[in-house]
């Protein structure tokens, strides 16, 4: 089992910057993957990025390149997305979530991931 909590979600203004964190614990070798999604009212939830653990090889999602970037601290357990030039479409609640799986081409695929955090509200105003 894996327990994930995400931390650093809050309001900002269009152009602004946010730092999510996610604390990991639990079954270390059942994460082999992990990453941020997010989901904004009314719409399915979607992935922002990923990145493999051992690796550190990350992906991301056409509408945040450029402006995201996922890191880790694997000493810490710990993952981040760092959110430069948010937009007012950034706006979600955004998960953690980690896979025991290399997922390949479902690697931005919600239903693949097997642990999720609560979640973390981010608001991006105009």
């Amino acid at each position: 089992q894996v327990q994930l909590v995400e931390s650093g979600g809050g309001s900002v203004q269009a152009g602004g910057s946010l730092i999510l964190s996610c604390a990991a614990s639990g079954d270390f070798y059942s994460r082999r993957q992990w990453g941020w999604f997010r989901q904004a009212p009314g719409k399915e939830r979607e992935g922002v990025a990923t990145i493999y653990i051992v690796s550190g090889n990350a992906f991301y999602a056409d509408s945040v390149k450029g402006r995201f970037t996922i890191s880790q601290d694997n000493a810490k357990n710990t993952l981040y997305l760092q959110m430069n030039s948010l937009k007012p479409e950034d706006t979600a609640m955004y998960y953690c979530a980690a896979s025991p799986q290399l997922l390949g081409i479902n690697k931005l695929t919600p239903a693949h991931y097997a642990y999720w955090g609560q979640g973390t509200q981010v608001t991006v105003s105009s």
